[in-house]
């Protein structure tokens, strides 16, 4: 029993960050997976974490303890929308593209937020998880969230980081980064549909009995669909590069907060 009261508290910080990465992380965040499984998952992970870290930890349950649960909510928050981000890069580039295309007005509901998404935003986002789980990308954020205990232990320099303006910086480079990228993927259909809009505004001043308008929006439509039919074999390693962005991010995201483990 006294093992059992000594072990809660440090028992309930590990779940408390584990919990609140499940909540915002993709794929564990979607409405199609129940909230009983998320909790139950995130219980057990943290059993594994508890048995093989925080049995060597001691913490005393005073008044700041409740400062402690706070600072590790944030943490698995912040965790979570990292990784968030740069999921929300393929939606930001098919928003681009829908606008530049023409799809921009038939926006549909999201299954895995219950929002409206733009439609090559959210064929692309579908894409993007059955790729990431093919690559069994989740067992990489399971690891990287269990050994996020090794750069950031309970007894971490959170607040003091997030005082000097530290983790600020950082969240703002990664958001800039992200929509850098948004453009970086949506880059060749843009300069397509730019080049489309001056082909057909030399076409209106040589021939203006053709109607602009009329002919504008199909053509748009035809030549988006053909690069996107031939842009598709290459959406594979650029995902896999944004997978890797992605990792480096929550690394230096780890390294900002307290460091590698023993001063690697």
């Amino acid at each position: 029993m006294n093992a059992f009261v000594q072990g809660f508290p440090i028992f309930l910080l590990i779940f408390c960050r584990i919990t609140a990465f499940f909540v915002v992380v993709p794929v564990f965040s979607s409405r199609g997976v129940p909230n009983m499984f998320k909790i139950g998952l995130g219980f057990f992970i943290s059993i594994i974490v508890f048995l093989t870290y925080g049995m060597k930890q001691s913490i005393v349950p005073d008044a700041l303890y409740v400062l402690v649960v706070l600072r590790e909510i944030l943490i698995g928050v912040l965790m979570g929308y990292v990784v968030y981000l740069f999921f929300s890069v393929v939606q930001t580039a098919g928003a681009v593209m829908d606008l530049q295309v023409g799809f921009a007005m038939a926006n549909i509901v999201d299954p895995h937020t219950g929002t409206s998404a733009p439609l090559l935003g959210n064929f692309k986002y579908m894409l993007l998880i059955v790729i990431f789980l093919m690559m069994n990308g989740h067992h990489f954020l399971l690891t990287g969230l269990m050994d996020s205990y090794e750069w950031m232990p309970l007894s971490n320099e959170w607040f003091s980081r997030l005082m000097n303006g530290s983790i600020t910086d950082f969240l703002t480079r990664v958001v800039g980064n992200t929509f850098l990228l948004a453009i970086q993927i949506a880059a060749p259909l843009i300069v397509a549909m730019f080049l489309t809009d001056a082909g057909l505004g030399f076409l209106t001043k040589t021939a203006p009995q053709y109607n602009v308008f009329v002919i504008g929006i199909p053509l748009k439509l035809i030549i988006g669909m053909i690069l996107l039919i031939l842009l598709m074999p290459g959406l594979a390693s650029i995902f896999e590069r944004l997978f890797s962005i992605m990792f480096q991010s929550l690394e230096q995201l780890f390294g900002i907060v307290q460091g590698p483990p023993g001063g690697q």
